[in-house]
């Protein structure tokens, strides 16, 4: 980035326009003036020095107005000696929100039953803010990770790119629900690439994590006329990137009183996510209950950290004193200047 300047207060900046409006009022306003029988006595003398005086003193005080408006937004630089060095990676959740996520089959500690997406949930809040849970776990939060959201069933979805502003990514994670009707099918592979656009467009220089959950197995075999990217191809594609995906299984074990091809169809979706998890270097976790997602979590935080130079600076090279002392000149010649050269009798 360089020494690039920047402001403290950037909003000051739109008072500006009030600088030329200051220097229009100031040469248009009425004067007092000194009544005198005639002024044939001065007729002949040039008039271009009253002009001087009117719009001279008038851009004076303008260009002094917006010095202080400069000065209030807190002009700088950042002095470049004074990085601080912070763990920081670009993480991507991949979150699944197909009809199925709706089933309220998850344990969630210490009592509590909740539905598949509203656990998925708790666990992403825990991992982004930090905190502890009911059952003692505890996750650091992440203040220098961007992190971002993609939802998906049927269509994946961006919520929300990969940002440091960590409030608004928990808030629309927050209001995701269960897809339903047309888009209630799961697109595994499609999240996938989805989520490697995501992170390769906005994870800069930093190592870049892809976290997939879902609780069933890639169904989608057309969608718009194309076929969707298999998931094995979606993680070729990460591979390739340089992006590591981890993976989380929220869809437990098929009951006792299930068909074999739902155990069939289970055990196909298990063994994709393991596929995709081993082809890019990550990790396949199971998660059956909310102290298994916690867990799973848990192990990704202590895995991902990764030391980058941040853009944050200890001390700043600050220049508002320059642009306030500029407008207390500018206000002192224009004093002067009217006293003396400018100093008009009507």
């Amino acid at each position: 980035m360089g020494n690039m300047p920047g402001f403290a207060d950037p909003a000051f900046l739109w008072l500006l326009p009030l600088a030329p409006a200051l220097a229009w009022w100031w040469a248009r306003r009425r004067r007092p003036a000194l009544r005198y029988p005639t002024l044939a006595l001065v007729a002949g003398l040039p008039g271009s020095r009253g002009r001087r005086a009117k719009w001279g003193g008038a851009a004076l005080r303008g260009l002094a107005l917006a010095s202080l408006i400069v000065a209030a937004t807190g002009p700088r630089t950042p002095d470049e000696r004074t990085r601080l060095p912070a763990e920081g990676v670009a993480i991507v959740l991949a979150m699944d929100i197909s009809g199925s996520m709706a089933e309220a089959d998850v344990d969630w500690p210490p009592a509590e039953k909740l539905t598949r997406l509203d656990a998925a949930k708790r666990a992403f809040r825990l991992f982004v803010a930090g905190g502890t849970a009911p059952d003692g776990t505890t996750l650091e939060p992440r203040p220098s990770d961007p992190i971002g959201l993609v939802t998906f069933a049927v269509v994946p979805q961006t919520v929300c790119p990969p940002t440091l502003n960590h409030s608004v990514l928990l808030k629309l994670a927050d209001e995701q629900q269960p897809a339903t009707d047309l888009r209630a099918g799961t697109n595994v592979g499609d999240a996938i690439a989805e989520g490697v656009l995501r992170l390769d467009a906005g994870g800069g220089d930093r190592k870049k994590v892809l976290v997939v959950l879902s609780d069933g197995e890639h169904n989608v075999s057309k969608q718009g006329g194309a076929d969707p990217l298999k998931p094995g191809r979606a993680a070729a594609l990460a591979a390739a990137l340089g992006i590591k995906v981890y993976t989380i299984d929220a869809g437990g074990r098929p009951g006792a009183d299930a068909g074999p091809d739902a155990v069939k169809q289970r055990e196909a979706g298990r063994e994709a996510l393991r596929t995709v998890a081993a082809a890019t270097g990550g990790r396949a976790f199971e998660a059956s209950s909310g102290a298994d997602l916690l867990a799973a979590y848990r192990e990704i935080a202590a895995l991902e950290k990764a030391p980058v130079v941040s853009f944050q600076y200890r001390r700043y090279h600050e220049y508002y004193p320059w642009a306030a002392a500029a407008a207390a000149g500018l206000l002192l010649a224009a004093h002067l200047l009217d006293r003396t050269r400018w100093r008009v009798v009507a």
